[in-house]
């Protein structure tokens, strides 16, 4: 399993606009074959502050979501909503145990 955790920024005055672009891209990822988890949650204190956390099954599912046509237009919107600071860590693990 593919784990990627991590933050981006939107700009607070820009958040009513981000957010169904947001929920286009969760819900286009959560369609995906082999997306176990996808989901971008803003930070209480920090307004603006997007944790991102996503589990894919494998490489191959990964890269196909890279190439699928709801991140690119994702991306294509980050300029318009001045999406920045990404920092985002993939993580290989196995199935995990729950605790």
């Amino acid at each position: 399993m593919l784990i990627i955790t991590g933050t981006f920024r939107v700009p607070p005055s820009n958040m009513e606009a981000a957010r169904p672009v947001m929920a286009a891209m969760i819900a286009g990822s959560r369609a995906e074959a082999g997306c176990l988890h996808y989901s971008y949650g803003e930070d209480v204190l920090d307004p603006g502050l997007i944790h991102v956390t996503e589990h894919w099954a494998d490489r191959a599912t990964l890269e196909a979501h890279w190439a699928s046509p709801h991140i690119q237009d994702w991306r294509a919107a980050w300029p318009g909503l001045d999406i920045g600071e990404r920092a985002l860590t993939l993580f290989e693990t196995d199935a995990g145990q729950a605790c």
